[in-house]
């Protein structure tokens, strides 16, 4: 049974959809036909023939996950904005996955117990900074980037007026960060967190997801960033979403022994991710583990593996209540 006493948001959930009449989403055939979708398709028990009813499955096994977590008690819905050519028009040839922002603000208007609204801009769409302002004024949370499949660098200075709207907005610019894997990332390098610098520099509140995770196992060459980035500015923040996945958790077990790093790291899960319990092997006791083998709710098992861990973090409840005071 569901905890009363329930106090975190997670930042970092997908909101994904198929391509229906009337929701604006779309998705690539190369995409549909890839052998991950086609795999989370068939976890989740989705049907691409119909589109409606897999979109209503998703959210509701979303609702039925999260209202039955122990520790969180919204999730901040994330959209997907596409591919944009020079003169920022959509480029649908280059774009594998879209949930449009329109879907998000409607989602989460209908369900405003459960949701808050993230929407996604890509900077270098010709509405940009317009489309800052619109999800502002719709009640978007936060603004989520995927440079990597989004194809653009965002170092990019011409991009400042974008992150200047942000700053005056105080929307979080939540950005993938590491290699990009369940998207089909076209140049990695854009995925560096050092790229978010202009950003930062302009005012915009940061959120490096995945706590800077390089996100290829072997090392974690971002590390000296995250540092860097905690010591010099006060408007940067990351999240732990999917630093349990064999390919990140090196970055989790180094977290635990920079402690002065905790106080910046928001909790998220990256759902519809699998959520594992690898690190805490030889690490917890036996009993401590044995829960959270035993614990099935996603949303529960990244609180209890990460604290199990020795790793503290927030919710990003306490940000959005700074920003709007």
């Amino acid at each position: 049974m569901a905890s009363t006493n329930k106090s975190l948001i997670d930042c970092h959930v997908h909101l994904a959809a198929l391509p229906d009449s009337g929701n604006g989403c779309y998705i690539s055939p190369k995409m549909l036909s890839s052998p991950l979708f086609r795999f989370l398709l068939w976890k989740h028990q989705l049907s691409p023939d119909n589109p409606r009813e897999a979109n209503e499955k998703y959210l509701a096994d979303l609702l039925t996950e999260l209202r039955a977590s122990r520790h969180v008690q919204k999730a901040v819905v994330l959209g997907m904005d596409g591919v944009y050519d020079q003169n920022g028009r959509l480029n649908q040839a280059h774009t594998d996955f879209l949930i449009s922002n329109d879907y998000v603000l409607k989602t989460a208007k209908a369900y405003p117990n459960e949701f808050l609204a993230g929407t996604s801009i890509n900077p270098q769409r010709q509405d940009a900074v317009d489309e800052v302002h619109r999800c502002a004024d719709a009640g978007a949370v936060l603004i989520k980037v995927l440079p990597n499949a989004q194809q653009f660098n965002p170092a990019d200075p011409k991009y400042k007026p974008f992150y200047r709207a942000l700053a005056e907005r105080k929307l979080p610019f939540l950005s993938h960060v590491g290699y990009e894997f369940s998207l089909i990332g076209k140049d990695q390098s854009v995925g560096e967190p050092d790229r978010l610098r202009v950003a930062l520099d302009e005012g915009a509140t940061v959120i490096a997801a995945h706590a800077c995770s390089y996100g290829l196992i072997l090392y974690e060459k971002f590390l000296p960033t995250l540092k860097e980035f905690v010591d010099r500015y006060p408007n940067f923040y990351a999240d732990i979403s999917a630093l349990t996945l064999p390919n990140r958790l090196r970055m989790l077990l180094h977290l635990r022994h920079y402690p002065e790093i905790h106080e910046r790291l928001l909790f998220g899960t990256d759902y519809p991710l699998s959520v594992f319990h690898l690190a805490a092997w030889g690490r917890v006791g036996p009993g401590r583990l044995w829960k959270m083998i035993r614990t099935t709710n996603r949303f529960d098992r990244q609180v209890a593996v990460c604290r199990g861990l020795g790793l503290n973090f927030s919710s990003i409840s306490d940000l959005i209540n700074r920003q709007r005071s």
